[in-house]
């Protein structure tokens, strides 16, 4: 019973706003055909002017793809909360670097160099750019788990499901180009 549990499972459960392995698509409605209308003379002032018929293309039809699931409020607000941590934390150093820069300089306590300045601020905004990535990636996406505190398990799960994802897409993509 023990090893029963610690076994992963072969097809994990799928959260409601995953994208789908592979649906049946379902048929799509044909398109009504727009009425055609005959030359017709206008009637009023300018009875010279002849309306023509217009030529009437008819709309491509592709299988419908289901609607993806919205994403739920209680991940959402999980994933904003990481993104303002891990993001708000290192843009906030990028700004007081110049304000202590700045602070340093005038009270000639040091001669910083502008480039140490400069280098040291967009680090701590690539640091937060990277933070906002790291915090939608590291909130469970499950509604009913929370997840951990740094969520290093959360991100190797998602960026796992996120690489499946755009394997499926481009499996998709070279299909209908495979058929033809």
């Amino acid at each position: 019973m023990a090893s029963e549990s610690n076994t992963p499972d072969p097809q994990p459960e799928r959260l409601p706003f995953e994208p789908g392995r592979k649906k049946a698509a379902k048929p799509a409605k044909p398109a009504p055909e727009p009425e055609k209308k005959a030359s017709t003379k206008s009637s009023g002032k300018s009875g010279l002017i002849e309306k023509r018929p217009t030529s009437v293309k008819k709309p491509v039809t592709r299988p419908a793809a289901p609607a993806p699931a919205p994403i739920p409020e209680v991940v959402t607000q999980r994933m904003a909360r990481r993104m303002a941590f891990f993001c708000g934390i290192p843009t906030t150093l990028g700004i007081a670097t110049f304000v202590v820069s700045y602070f340093i300089v005038t009270q000639g306590i040091y001669k910083l160099p502008n480039v140490a300045v400069v280098l040291v601020s967009m680090l701590f905004f690539g640091l937060g750019v990277i933070g906002l990535s790291y915090g939608v990636l590291s909130a469970s996406w499950d509604e009913d788990r929370v997840g951990g505190l740094v969520g290093a398990s959360e991100f190797t799960t998602n960026v796992g499901r996120l690489a499946g994802a755009w394997k499926e897409a481009r499996a998709r993509q070279k299909q209908p180009r495979s058929e033809n």
